[in-house]
């Protein structure tokens, strides 16, 4: 079955429009991926500050080509006035891993 992946990302207050922007700005950067099934952005409503980057893959080795190659050459490629890096929206973050064992679609679908 499927991997998840869940990218847990700290966000100050006034870092949430930033970090919207820059993923907005990148949309469709991942679904061209060998292996690639899903990707949510998740915005917290109450409770924490963390934003959740929610992706699926076929496999490990699937998220593991992505990571090394087109996530590895996005996060490297400039973008800041001057051709610099622009500073990080984040103040820090965790990676969860899961396996999908079980799952559920509506009737129908």
């Amino acid at each position: 079955m499927s991997v998840v992946k869940i990218n847990v990302l700290a966000v100050p207050a006034e870092q949430r429009e930033t970090l919207e922007r820059r993923f907005a700005s990148r949309a469709h950067a991942v679904e061209n991926s060998d292996g690639f099934e899903w990707f949510e952005l998740l915005r917290p409503v109450e409770g924490t500050d963390s934003y959740l980057v929610y992706t699926r893959w076929r496999d490990e080795e699937s998220f593991k080509a992505w990571v090394e190659g087109p996530m590895k050459a996005a996060h490297q490629g400039g973008g800041a006035e001057g051709g610099g890096q622009p500073r990080p929206a984040a103040s820090g973050s965790t990676l969860w891993s899961f396996e999908v064992v079980q799952q559920a679609a509506p009737v129908g679908e």
